[in-house]
């Protein structure tokens, strides 16, 4: 039997199988709203048969988009928007659907990839007052006043995405935004108390994480995507990581996402296949928490070793979905097990294959 497609519980929500499609930023929203590109993004991968969707990393303030044309959750009219996106999506499919809650910090006012010119025009916030490269304007080194914003920030965040009916919630620690800036002492030059030794840095991220776990019920799974090394020496590593997950083990995190780098322009990465999974297994195995591995899984049989082998329990795919929003399915055939598929799509099925769909728990 495929261990990649047993069922699998991130605290009271149960997933389908073991695949998770990570977030991944489209850069196609106006003012933080969504619009119909989402509903037709999020609802083709919601036809994947994936176990979790995890939508793209989405600000819980307008000063914390990575670039002017990133989601928003900071309004009664953004969760209405977004509200509306997975109304449409859950006619159709019963995916348990998760939200990246998130703050750019220094990073924030990015263009997107594709629009050079459209930069954000506002005044970008940070740990301590050091830009992300040369280019870059120098953040605003938040006070008191500024970090308990940026907190109830991430708390009416989550509490909008419980209201509109989202599973799950993945706090954004990774990738060099805001709370992986005062993890890594690159970053976070600070001397208050969420500047200097590892736990002082932890602080922050890990009083945003109380905040949230608090605010919305305990049916509600909340987890975090983290950076387990800066690739840069003298940064943040994978020591430091699994202090984080032992303490965030203590604190009813249901799952913990493992990616790295992104807080440097000087990290050293030469990325291959699986490069980050053992950053996944070290923590599982020290910290105890479900774990996700992500990094350049593209074929069936890599992601099937990763969870057999005991090296996550859960693996993110994220621009294979992309390429091929049905990967699922095909890693289904491959390892020779079933997945979930709305019935208008059963014939597609090669005749004489072994049998591959099973019923959808919402065939209309």
């Amino acid at each position: 039997m495929s261990q990649l497609f047993t069922p699998y519980s991130i605290g009271p929500l149960q997933l389908e199988n073991r695949i998770v499609i990570a977030p991944m930023c489209t850069y196609s929203a106006e003012d933080g709203h969504a619009t119909d590109w989402h509903r037709i993004h999020l609802g083709q991968l919601a036809f994947s048969g994936a176990g979790l969707l995890i939508i793209e990393a989405t600000a819980i303030e307008p000063e914390g988009r990575i670039s002017p044309a990133d989601l928003g959750l900071w309004s009664d009219s953004t969760a209405a928007a977004l509200g509306d996106v997975l109304k449409s999506v859950r006619k159709y499919s019963a995916m348990p659907i998760a939200i990246q809650l998130a703050h750019a910090g220094r990073k924030a006012g990015s263009a997107p990839p594709w629009l050079p010119a459209q930069r954000g025009d506002w005044q970008t916030v940070a740990p301590s007052a050091q830009a992300f490269n040369d280019i870059d304007a120098a953040p605003a080194a938040l006070d008191s006043a500024g970090l308990q914003r940026v907190l109830q920030g991430f708390v009416s965040a989550a509490q909008r995405a419980h209201r509109i009916g989202i599973d799950a919630i993945e706090i954004h620690a990774a990738h060099g935004y805001l709370l992986h800036q005062f993890l890594s002492p690159l970053s976070n030059l600070r001397t208050d108390e969420y500047g200097g030794s590892p736990e002082n840095r932890m602080r922050f991220p890990l009083a945003v994480f109380d905040a949230v776990r608090e605010s919305v019920p305990t049916s509600m799974p909340v987890g975090i995507r983290i950076s387990a090394t800066d690739w840069v020496a003298g940064g943040w590593d994978i020591e430091q990581s699994v202090v984080l997950a032992q303490a965030l083990a203590k604190r009813d995190c249901a799952f913990i996402h493992v990616s790295s780098g992104g807080l440097s322009p000087l990290q050293a990465i030469t990325p291959t296949p699986n490069y980050q999974v053992p950053l996944a297994a070290r923590i599982r195995s020290e910290s105890g928490l479900p774990t996700i591995a992500v990094g350049m899984v593209t074929e069936a049989e890599q992601a099937e070793a990763i969870i057999a082998n005991g090296h996550a329990d859960m693996v993110g795919v994220a621009r294979v979905m992309l390429y091929n929003p049905h990967w699922p399915w095909h890693a289904a055939a491959k390892l020779g097990a079933q997945i979930s598929a709305p019935p208008q799509y059963w014939r597609s099925h090669p005749v004489g294959m072994h049998p591959l769909f099973k019923p959808s728990a919402i065939t209309a």
